[in-house]
């Protein structure tokens, strides 16, 4: 099942917005990723790295501040326990840019295909930790 990605249409939610809203996002994030997962999947065990980039227009969270929620909702649906991610990035890139894309998955060109802002959010393997950059 790792690597796995999805799409949300729409803003991500900070750590930081009201905790009904909050909650209500993490609700929309782990059902995006059960409709995304092979069927007879269950949560993995071992480490992950997330990736999470928002493709944006208009206002938008700060990066390191939509991290947390989109983890927690993963928690029991993808991954056993958010302690096991090991790394995690989150970038915002404006939707209306210019793009070089070589290797896209079918994923992400059919959220871009679509036109409105998403959040694209992929958990893989970690890199080997071991060795520092």
């Amino acid at each position: 099942m790792i690597p796995f990605e999805f799409t949300i249409k729409g803003p991500p939610l900070s750590q930081q917005a009201k905790s009904s809203s909050r909650n209500q996002w993490k609700t929309k994030v782990a059902q995006a990723a059960l409709q995304n997962l092979p069927n007879g999947s269950s949560p993995v065990s071992q480490e992950v790295a997330i990736s999470i980039v928002y493709y944006y227009e208009g206002d938008t969270p700060d990066v390191d501040n939509v991290i947390k929620p989109i983890q927690d909702a993963l928690k029991g649906v993808v991954y056993v326990d958010d302690a096991q991610v090991v790394k995690a990035e989150s970038a915002k890139v404006h939707i209306d840019g210019s793009f070089q894309i070589r290797g896209a998955s079918e994923t992400l060109l059919r959220a871009f295909s679509e036109t409105d802002p998403f959040v694209h959010i992929c958990v893989k393997s970690p890199p080997d930790m071991s060795k520092l950059t």
